[in-house]
């Protein structure tokens, strides 16, 4: 009788244990509005480097003098251009691709 009443509540603890344990791993993974979740942050990772090679593809972009960031598919170009008109193609490379929702472009005109 004790051995099966030790066996239910080792068998009870493990599975508050596996219940908790399952509920922090599945809030870990969750979003905030400040933080991406995991699966935000690797489609962020596609737009960026999908924007990067948009800008690398346009002849009229000096690429290597702007910086992609994207969080919540709201891409942020900063950097430095030398005309209006490469920042003006910038942004109109970030807004072409799929998945963008969002452009700030805060290029710098030299």
């Amino acid at each position: 009788m004790k051995t099966a009443l030790k066996l239910s509540r080792i068998l009870s603890l493990t599975a508050l244990v596996g219940i908790l344990s399952t509920g922090f791993f599945v809030g870990g993974c969750a979003g905030t509005p400040t933080k991406d979740s995991t699966g935000e942050y690797v489609d962020d990772s596609i737009i960026t480097a999908r924007v990067k090679s948009a800008l690398l593809g346009d002849d009229a972009v000096k690429s290597f003098a702007i910086s992609v960031e994207t969080m919540k598919d709201v891409v942020q170009l900063s950097g430095f251009v030398d005309t209006q008109a490469q920042k003006d193609a910038a942004g109109k490379d970030a807004w072409a691709v799929k998945g963008v929702r969002s452009v700030h472009n805060n290029l710098i005109v030299k």
